[in-house]
């Protein structure tokens, strides 16, 4: 069962955060292009720099804790997977915090936010 400790703790990070989309509306799945955008960065350079740690011997993984899905290079699908579901958690946050402190950011609806602050929802 510790073969899926790494799967463990990103559910958990997930599962999380995953209930700010419904009550928050943080609506971070809904708009899923600015969401890739945010991600895909991330994904790619942290697999590249994986990849190149693990070919230089400089970094590993423990195969007792991982799913044992390896891909090419010896990156495991976890650590791929932590790529993808850290940044969504951390979006997820970022947006929970903005829905709560009402803070605008540059794409709220226009008349909806005064001095920086939202003092209206609108549609987003």
């Amino acid at each position: 069962m510790s073969h899926l400790a790494y799967l463990g703790v990103l559910a958990f990070a997930l599962l999380g955060t995953a209930w700010l989309e419904v009550f928050l509306r943080t609506r971070v799945y809904a708009r899923w292009r600015r969401l890739s955008l945010a991600v895909a960065p991330v994904v790619v350079v942290f697999v590249l720099w994986d990849l190149y740690a693990i070919a230089q011997n400089h970094w590993t993984f423990d195969p007792e804790r991982t799913t044992g899905i390896v891909l090419p290079g010896g990156l495991p699908i976890d650590e791929v997977l932590f790529f993808i579901v850290i940044p969504i958690a951390s979006v997820l946050t970022l947006e929970a915090v903005r829905s709560v402190k009402r803070w605008e950011v540059g794409d709220e609806v226009p008349g909806t936010c005064v001095n920086g602050v939202r003092v209206s929802d609108g549609e987003r």
